[in-house]
This record gives C-alpha cells, structure tokens and sequence, in this order.
C-alpha cells in the first residue's frame, strides 16, 4: 500500500498561499521531491506556531521578491531563516493605483493589460533576480521557500522557471499557478483600504491570477529568445551541467 502524497497547501499560520513545488513529474518521469522547495505570500504575519512550524519543515533559507518598500511596511527576521532580498518593483500595479489616485479611469481590461505587461517585464527586466534564485538553489539543498507579498505573481513566475528547468509539463506548471486562487486570502485591513480606492472589478484582476498572465511571459520568452530551453541556457545561466545539477537535487530517484 503507498503512502498518501503530502500536502500541497499548507495550514502556516500567518501565510494562506504557502504550498510545496513536490510531486510534480519531471525530467525522465522522475518526480519533484517533496518538502524542499516551498512557494508563499510574506512572511512577516507568522505567528510563533507558524515561525514553529516553518522550522518543522526543515525550511531555513528564504528568497524574497519583494520591492524595497514592501520590505520595509512588512519585515521579517526569524532565528534559523537565512533571507536573501531578490527585488522585484511592483511598477506596473503601482502605476494603476497612481494612475486611479490622479482621478485617471482604469477598467477591468485595463487592468489585465497591465498585469501582461507586468509578467513582460519579469522576462525582459528582471533576469537578475530571478537568476539569483536558480544561484541559490544550486548551492546546496536546504529546504527553500521563495515568496512576494501575495505569492502569486513574481513568486508564480519564479515557480514556472523552476519547474520548467526540472522538466516538468507546461499544463502541470499552469495548475500549480492557478492554485493561488484557491488558497490565497488578501488580509482584511489591505482589502479594506484597496477598496476605497478601487473598484471591485479591478481589485479581483490585480489581486488574482490569469492564464494570460502566464501565457504573455511565456510568449515573450519565445519571442525574443527562441524559446524556454535557450531562455534557461542563456539567461537563467543553466548549462547542462547547472541543469543536470539541478535535476539531481531536486528530482526523485
């Protein structure tokens, strides 16, 4: 009899978007390992038993996504977590709430827009960041959690790339962004004040995931570098030596 697969989402107190990359299958049919790479919102909200629990799972290293500011409004420092700041600007969500407090219009489709230009911008503005983290992950294999403030978009862009080095199918990598709408809760106090700024119909775009929002980071990979693999190579900096190392770390068997 086979034991059950562990679970995916993860109850940490103080986090609603915590879940573990293990299970997916890979490069050969060889299937991620569990409870070794770890996706999330912040975590400056976690409270002792969650903090207790992070140490449970092993987890001592963390790579932050997050902007200057968002650091700053919402730090954290725990005993036995080595952080490393990878920042990613919010720019163009930044510019819709600019744009809304300067009386300007925005409408829903206004907002997907956007939110495609955001994911272009991972792709073509910020490989450094997300080089750094493959870096990191190639150092050694203590467990790792990375994350955002929601843990959806930099830290699902962050997923795709991981995922994609490991082999793992492109459907499966779209399940696994899709998820935060399942799990994530925006915090009462931030979704109070978005929404006397917003309308709802916006907040639910910018607060959510898309398909196309994947789709339009995928689609400038391919368009201005020939595709994922090459992508990988030439500018997450995995050769195939990074990528078999990689492949060995984080694959079963």
């Amino acid at each position: 009899m086979t034991s059950p697969a562990p679970s995916r989402h993860i109850a940490l107190p103080g986090t609603t978007n915590f879940r573990d990359l293990g299970g997916y299958r890979g490069h050969q049919g060889r299937s991620v390992r569990w409870r070794v790479l770890f996706r999330s919102d912040h975590l400056a909200d976690l409270t002792p038993e969650g903090v207790q629990a992070l140490h449970g799972l092993g987890v001592r290293r963390s790579a932050d996504f997050r902007g200057a500011q968002e650091r700053r409004v919402d730090a954290y420092a725990w005993d036995g977590l080595h952080t490393h700041a990878l920042t990613v600007e919010p720019t163009v969500v930044q510019k819709a709430f600019a744009l809304i407090h300067a009386g300007g219009s925005l409408t829903a489709a206004d907002s997907v827009a956007l939110m495609q230009e955001t994911y272009r911008h991972f792709v073509r503005d910020n490989t450094v960041q997300f080089a750094q983290l493959f870096q990191l992950l190639l150092e050694d294999e203590v467990p790792t959690v990375f994350h955002c403030t929601a843990g959806k978009d930099r830290t699902g862009w962050a997923a795709a790339l991981i995922l994609e080095a490991l082999g793992v199918a492109r459907t499966d990598i779209e399940h696994d962004y899709l998820l935060t709408n399942q799990f994530y809760q925006r915090p009462a106090a931030m979704a109070a004040r978005a929404a006397q700024a917003m309308p709802q119909d916006i907040l639910d775009v910018l607060w959510r995931v898309q398909p196309s929002f994947l789709a339009s980071a995928y689609d400038m990979v391919e368009r201005e570098h020939g595709g994922m693999q090459r992508y990988l190579r030439e500018v997450m900096q995995l050769d195939e030596h990074a990528l078999h190392a990689l492949r060995a770390r984080y694959l079963q068997g």
